[in-house]
């Protein structure tokens, strides 16, 4: 591991972290006078290469944008295509189409466990409802409502729906007259 760590150090990295990867504590290497003065002249070049392609790029970078200006291109049309690819690559991805179908499968599993609950329910209603227990006790507030409920001379109280009627008589004491055609209902 040790030889791994020597040939990381050896070997500083590439591009702008290579000055910050060497730290003030590592000793420079011993070189002669001529190649200190080589190193320095590429060292100079290779700045000047840098300016030289940062300005270079900054004019491509202006270019595009003019290009992309004429055309109509705006960043919120890139971002809506770029939106529209993202999302057409996740729609047509493995993990996508396997959540998706098994989401699909679950959702008919919930659907049929929701309807087979329903019917169960449903079931037990109806059991309760046919039970000796449930009729015996429907039988006891029926007779206590026919109890409670006055009954007047037209009504009948075997048939519920008769004592839900208003008595055939007016306040006055006089019989309504029964509408007829000519006569609107009230």
């Amino acid at each position: 591991m040790e030889d791994a760590e020597k040939g990381f150090q050896e070997h500083p990295e590439v591009g702008e972290d290579a000055v910050t990867s060497v730290g003030p504590s590592s000793a420079p290497p011993a070189i002669t006078e001529d190649e200190r003065l080589e190193l320095q002249e590429e060292l100079t070049k290779v700045e000047e290469e840098i300016q030289t392609l940062s300005q270079v790029l900054a004019v491509k970078e202006r270019r595009l944008a003019d290009i992309k200006r004429k055309l109509g291109i705006t960043p919120l049309n890139e971002l809506k295509q770029n939106i529209s690819k993202t999302w057409q690559e996740v729609t047509t991805s493995t993990a996508y189409r396997r959540t998706s179908e098994t989401l699909s499968q679950a959702s008919l599993k919930a659907t049929a466990a929701f309807s087979n609950m329903g019917s169960v329910l449903s079931r037990k209603f109806e059991d309760v409802k046919n039970a000796p227990t449930f009729k015996s006790l429907e039988e006891k507030v029926e007779t206590l409502k026919t109890k409670i409920t006055p009954s007047g001379p037209g009504s009948d109280p075997s048939n519920p729906d008769s004592q839900d009627d208003p008595p055939s008589e007016s306040l006055g004491g006089q019989p309504e007259d029964p509408p007829t055609e000519d006569t609107p209902m009230k």
